[in-house]
């Protein structure tokens, strides 16, 4: 059996921007999972699980798709699971989540593609990693440095953020508890 089940949403860290004439290169397409990369060039020592439900910008995703997500998490036979999501509406997914019993759900994404070099998708995988292996079951989202349980952070728009302040979305933490 796997150690954890990836799953993919979709969001920032699966975009390719694909140059077509007339587009600049403005055009993009959430495509094959950045974990696939990600997880080769760290080299995962374990067996691992993956499942796409859905490829789509976290702003487009809807409530269905959000059931889909739980469903899965919630029935595959792993016990951790890592979500990769956009970061725009990681924080109502999270809520959507939140009655999974029995699991470590840690959800994840990433302001800059992992295509692109600067992109701290690696970094946040590897946060979400460690974390989904160290936490008590529940559900986290794991981004910027900090893993955070699902309703220790609401959602705020810079510069007053201590969590990130170079634009997006951002959250304040609740407590000066990062987890229980």
């Amino acid at each position: 059996m796997a150690i954890i089940h990836f799953i993919q949403a979709g969001g920032t860290i699966d975009k390719d921007y694909v140059p077509q004439d007339g587009n600049h290169g403005y055009n993009f397409i959430i495509g094959e999972s950045a974990f696939f990369e990600i997880s080769r060039r760290a080299g995962m020592p374990y067996a691992v699980a993956f499942t796409c439900v859905c490829q789509k910008d976290s702003l487009d995703m809807t409530d269905d798709d959000r059931g889909e997500l739980k469903r899965i998490a919630a029935n595959v036979p792993e016990k951790k699971v890592i979500i990769l999501h956009g970061t725009d509406t990681i924080h109502v997914t999270a809520k959507h989540l939140s009655d999974i019993a029995g699991k470590t759900v840690v959800l994840t994404g990433a302001m800059k593609p992992a295509k692109f070099r600067d992109s701290d998708a690696d970094f946040n995988v590897g946060m979400a990693v460690g974390a989904v292996h160290s936490l008590k079951p529940g559900i986290y989202i794991a981004l910027y440095g900090r893993v955070v349980r699902w309703d220790r952070i609401v959602p705020k728009k810079p510069p007053q953020s201590p969590f990130r302040s170079d634009g997006g979305v951002v959250f304040y933490i609740k407590s000066s508890n990062i987890v229980p």
